[in-house]
């Protein structure tokens, strides 16, 4: 995360984005205050489900934003693209391969 970030920018201030209040969506393995707070110095808005790591009892402290509405959007979009590639992985592995068959 702490790689990726400033790399997404550079990358956005070349092709001319502009990144400001942009919402990051993340899974609950990125909550931490550390990528909260790196997220938010960069001027976008993280979007991250709180990871209760195995707690008896809630923390105390105030909850952080999250919107679920923008959290299954991206669940539909990247995730299925993901799942479609591997589920049509196999199918593309064998039409790469050429015949092994000579006709005489």
């Amino acid at each position: 995360m702490k790689t990726a970030l400033p790399q997404v920018t550079r990358i956005a201030q070349q092709v001319g984005l502009d990144l400001n209040q942009m919402i990051v969506s993340l899974d609950s393995v990125y909550d931490s205050r550390a990528n909260r707070k790196a997220i938010f110095n960069r001027g976008r808005v993280p979007n991250i489900p709180a990871n209760p790591r195995s707690r008896k009892i809630p923390k105390r402290a105030r909850k952080p934003i999250f919107d679920p509405a923008i959290f299954q959007e991206r669940f539909r979009t990247i995730e299925r693209i993901f799942a479609w590639e591997d589920k049509f992985k196999r199918l593309l592995l064998r039409f790469e391969q050429r015949p092994r068959m000579v006709m005489p």
